[in-house]
């Protein structure tokens, strides 16, 4: 349920005070941003194309994952967007956070599918040693 924070708009500067309306685009409700990270979550444990390219994320690790990608952005772009002044700067901050969250979680499922590759070992590679290739051959 929506809190009156949430239903309550903010008053921009600028705005007209005959018709009594006013909004902000910028800083997004926590309602908001709650939704950001459920859909983050969605999409590293989901069926989507990033997780059939880089490997989907099991959902412990998503959610904690999905917060932290949600908080950078939004951290990232208040430092840039600040409180916005006007109705245009808003809308420059929001893009600017979108672009993060898309960014930071493209970054996350690379690094993890990287570590991942890492950590498995090739079935392709050469044995180390004479006596492995030998315990290989013999094996075959």
């Amino acid at each position: 349920m929506a809190t009156d924070d949430e239903l309550t708009p903010a008053p921009v500067a600028g705005a007209d005070s005959t018709t009594g309306f006013s909004f902000s685009i910028w800083p997004p409700t926590q309602r908001t941003r709650e939704a950001v990270v459920q859909r983050l979550v969605d999409t590293l444990t989901g069926d989507t194309i990033l997780c059939k390219r880089y490997g989907s994320v099991p959902a412990a690790d998503a959610e904690p994952a999905a917060r932290a990608i949600e908080a950078e952005a939004f951290d990232a772009a208040a430092a840039t967007g600040g409180a916005a002044a006007s109705v245009e700067e808003g809308i420059e901050a929001l893009q600017f956070y979108s672009k993060e969250v898309s960014r930071r979680l493209l970054d996350f499922v690379k690094s993890r599918s990287a570590a991942a590759k890492s950590e498995t070992p090739s079935v392709d590679a050469p044995p180390a040693t004479e006596v492995e290739a030998a315990e290989s051959q013999a094996t075959a």
